[in-house]
């Protein structure tokens, strides 16, 4: 099994959407609009790729993006600086593969050299209980509750704490720099829209 993770390209977007919508209650379903806003403002949007073929995604935002997911907002009303995972996916046929865990050791990888804290939510109603095992895994630990108001459900809100942050703050983003080093995989990703809202500062909103 050939196995890569990649940056998603606009080609990618039409699987993406399938997938979404094929994924069953757990994920909150998109229309094609919905999907263009999330590729446009997501500051990690990475598909898995297994023999050539889209195995899944998963879309994190910034504390900055321009998002009005209730969650998100509940993060932003709470955390000055975080990593929301909005949706992970991997297809049925490429479940039980691991792919889920390799996602979230990508994301972390991500979110521990820009901010403190990596967030997400987990539905209650109904209870997924494997997701929630999977999270707490994961050192995520619920900081909060609320009710979706578009569908009722009442969610989970989760936070884990990045144990390197504090070094990288201290030694690179507020340190002589003021930057990380210049290497691809501390790169941010380049958004469609990064030449409408402006560069962000480093380590910031």
């Amino acid at each position: 099994m050939a196995l890569s993770i990649r940056d998603v390209q606009p080609h990618d977007l039409d699987s993406v959407l399938a997938l979404n919508n094929a994924a069953g209650s757990t994920i909150l379903p998109l229309d094609v609009a919905g999907l263009r806003g999330l590729y446009e403002e997501a500051s990690y949007f990475r598909v898995a790729e297994v023999d050539g073929h889209i195995a899944g995604f998963l879309i994190a935002l910034r504390e900055d993006a321009r998002y009005a997911s209730p969650n998100f907002l509940w993060f932003r009303a709470h955390y000055p600086e975080f990593v929301y995972i909005d949706r992970i996916v991997v297809a049925r046929p490429y479940r039980g593969l691991g792919l889920g865990r390799v996602f979230y050791a990508d994301v972390t990888s991500y979110a521990e050299t820009h901010v403190p804290q990596l967030a997400c939510e987990v539905f209650l109603e109904p209870r997924d209980d494997v997701s929630l095992l999977f999270h707490g895994t994961w050192g995520f630990l619920e900081v909060g509750q609320q009710t979706m108001p578009s569908n009722g459900r009442r969610v989970a809100l989760l936070a884990k704490t990045l144990c390197s942050y504090p070094f990288v703050r201290d030694t690179y983003l507020h340190g002589p720099t003021g930057r990380l080093p210049d290497l691809p995989w501390l790169g941010e990703r380049v958004r469609p829209n990064v030449a409408v809202r402006g560069a962000r500062a480093a380590g910031g909103a």
